[in-house]
């Protein structure tokens, strides 16, 4: 697996990352505890080294599931987890408070059996907390050792500078893939201006670019996709052009949606590292596969030409969430 820096922060991680939370929030019924430590073992296996979790995907169970799984190999990964909801909970709003922080920080490193955060990601913009506070409280965990590096998740242009000024940024975790290309408007530029790496997520479109969802698909209701405006059946109708423009290009070169996906995701910036999830081992090889395809000048023209002509159509949040993007 080729190694990729996140920005100027000399962070090094896999060019292709795991994220953890499907294994057991978000994405229907939890996998069940051995599975999961086998998925996230195997992805070291075949090397990955990046490792994204958060107190809220559980909540806290998906924290202890990654740092059992590592355990035998903590000091050749990266591990990147996250506050910024009350009481690790989504449901009960945000809370960016310092306090919370350092909170938040002190229960993920003995959750996580470890010393020390690599990257600890601010989980969303608190409107409620200046963003020099949060920086500066990061900050202060990294002049104690426990945290490495600052990260945000979802943040703006303006909001990744005022934190910045104070504490470098190391990454930004957004969503971003062929179905959600909003932060190429004025995100990618300003990361690439202050030397900030990107961490795609989603970049799968939530499972929709692999071809394996389908207007006939049924999500369990505990399934986040059940209530996304994207993934209601109509609009699942309208956006197979772009899984059928992706299966052609992918069969032209011998390989899969997925792989696609990702490798065009790699071609953008050499700082950007995406973080699929999934809980099965013959998806995670998939997409492990993706880091030795590389698509060519005339592949990419030929992609953004073939997405010229559709029209992603439906919100990728529902409405009482879209509050909480940051722009």
């Amino acid at each position: 697996m080729q190694k990729r820096k996140l920005g100027k922060s000399g962070l090094e991680v896999s060019a292709i990352g795991l994220g953890c939370m499907g294994l057991s929030y978000g994405y229907g019924p939890a996998t069940e505890k051995t599975e999961g430590i086998k998925l996230i073992r195997s992805a070291f296996e075949q090397g990955v080294t990046f490792f994204d979790t958060a107190e809220a995907y559980g909540p806290f169970f998906n924290e202890e599931l990654v740092g059992e799984a590592v355990a035998p190999f903590r000091d050749q990964v990266v591990i990147a987890t996250k506050f910024g909801f009350q009481e690790g909970d989504v449901s009960k709003g945000l809370d960016s408070r310092p306090e919370r922080i350092r909170a938040v920080a002190e229960a993920a490193l003995k959750r996580l059996k470890t010393d020390r955060i690599d990257l600890f990601y601010q989980h969303r913009v608190d409107p409620n907390v200046p963003l020099e506070e949060v920086a500066g409280a990061v900050k202060d965990l990294i002049a104690q050792g426990k945290v490495k590096h600052f990260g945000m998740s979802e943040a703006g242009a303006q909001s990744i500078r005022r934190a910045h000024a104070v504490q470098p940024v190391a990454a930004l975790q957004s969503e971003y893939s062929l179905w959600w290309r909003e932060p190429e408007q004025t995100v990618l530029p300003t990361l690439e201006e202050l030397g900030i790496g990107f961490v795609p997520f989603s970049p799968l479109g939530k499972g929709f670019l692999t071809g394996a969802i389908d207007a006939n698909t049924t999500f369990d209701k505990t399934d986040f996709r059940s209530i996304v405006p994207r993934f209601s059946e109509e609009n699942r109708k309208a956006n197979a052009g772009l899984v059928d423009v992706l299966g052609k290009i992918a069969d032209s070169r011998g390989t899969t949606r997925a792989q696609i996906a990702l490798a065009w995701l790699l071609a953008q910036k050499p700082w950007i590292v995406p973080i699929p999830g999934t809980t099965k081992l013959h998806r995670l090889q998939e997409n492990i596969g993706a880091a030795v395809v590389e698509l060519s000048a005339a592949d990419l023209t030929a992609i953004e030409a073939a997405l010229k002509q559709i029209q992603v159509v439906g919100d990728r949040y529902p409405a009482h969430l879209q509050q909480r993007v940051d722009r």
